[in-house]
């Protein structure tokens, strides 16, 4: 009997994981890569024309039409709802690695085996949960906060992205259109994120991101420049 083909559809913004996404599927009977895109624009082309099972996705992976982050994993998901999703990323952040979690149930890390892709996939396929060896051992970090205290685990989906996407450098406005929310929601996301962490200023959230990973700090500049509207 022959094995069940899976479909597969690549997306990462580096030619050089998209080439060893490849290779790493190329002697596998079971799974069949059907597609490759390096931003979200190529991406939902992609999977407007080719039948695809299961997507492996990077979470960063700026530039496109769709935005990407939650943003554009959620528009997949009600878009294409029989696609299944593994994400593939170096994100070392555990809030947003649990927030990823609830809603995608597959992630592998890029600094893991390539071989663990195979086995996402596989699990992704039959809406199974995967987390690579790396992933895991983040998600373990995780503790409850203590009485009286609160950590971005306490973060909403909605407001954690919305915290990334500020400290990454768009504004409220900017945010708003790539989130399609109004302006008045994002900034009451941001703002109450902002008080679940008790956290007063612009300047201290962004510094916030970088100290915990939600974004590399080389990717904002200096804190201390100028932050647009809120």
């Amino acid at each position: 009997m022959n094995p069940v083909l899976i479909r597969v559809a690549v997306a990462d913004d580096h030619s050089a994981i998209l080439f060893g996404v490849k290779h790493e599927f190329a002697a596998s009977m079971a799974i069949s890569v059907d597609g490759l895109a390096r931003d979200s624009t190529g991406l939902i082309d992609l999977l407007d024309r080719t039948p695809i099972d299961v997507l492996v996705c990077d979470y960063a992976m700026p530039g496109g039409r769709y935005g990407d982050g939650m943003a554009l994993l959620t528009l997949i998901r009600q878009r294409y709802p029989h696609v299944r999703i593994v994400v593939l990323t170096m994100l070392e952040n555990p809030a947003i690695l649990q927030s990823l979690m609830a809603e995608v149930r597959c992630i592998v890390s890029k600094s893991d085996l390539m071989s663990h892709l195979s086995l996402a996939v596989h699990a992704a396929f039959v809406n199974g949960r995967y987390a690579s060896p790396a992933i895991e051992k983040l998600l373990r970090t995780i503790k409850p906060p203590r009485r009286g205290t609160c950590d971005a685990a306490t973060l909403s989906g909605r407001e954690l992205e919305v915290v990334r996407l500020f400290v990454s450098g768009l504004t409220v406005t900017e945010i708003a259109a790539q989130l399609h929310r109004s302006k008045k929601t994002v900034s009451t996301q941001k703002n109450t994120a902002m008080r679940k962490l008790n956290i007063a200023r612009d300047v201290d959230l962004v510094r916030y991101g970088m100290e915990t990973g939600i974004i590399p700090a080389v990717s904002r500049g200096s804190v201390d420049g100028p932050l647009g509207d809120s």
